[in-house]
């Protein structure tokens, strides 16, 4: 059981989904607070879930980051790691990219 949880995590940081946070966040749990990190990760997914939440209802029609937004969301209620990191780097991307063109729309327009 111990090797397969190894796995796993191993298999976590090659995939990029972990980075040495991770580990830290692990040296910190003891007997005293054995679920440490799993009560670390919940409150991450809970407060990101919110986060994501308000990001998207303070859109200002933004389409194509809200479209990010809802996927994000949606990937990361149904736990899929793989394509919360995707949708994020996308929502990321599309917010840049609409920035830029907006700064250039009122550069414009004055």
């Amino acid at each position: 059981m111990q090797r397969q949880v190894a796995l796993i995590k191993q298999s976590l940081f090659d995939q990029g989904f972990l980075d040495e946070q991770f580990m830290e966040l692990e040296e910190l749990q003891d007997d005293v607070n054995p679920n440490f990190v799993e009560e670390v990760a919940t409150l991450y997914f809970k407060d990101s879930a919110r986060l994501i939440n308000s990001i998207d209802q303070a859109l200002i029609g933004a389409s194509k980051v809200k479209t990010e937004c809802t996927m994000f969301r949606e990937y990361c209620r149904v736990g899929n790691a793989e394509g919360c990191l995707r949708t994020f780097q996308q929502v990321k991307k599309e917010h840049a990219t609409l920035r830029k063109k907006l700064e250039h729309y009122f550069q414009a327009s004055q």
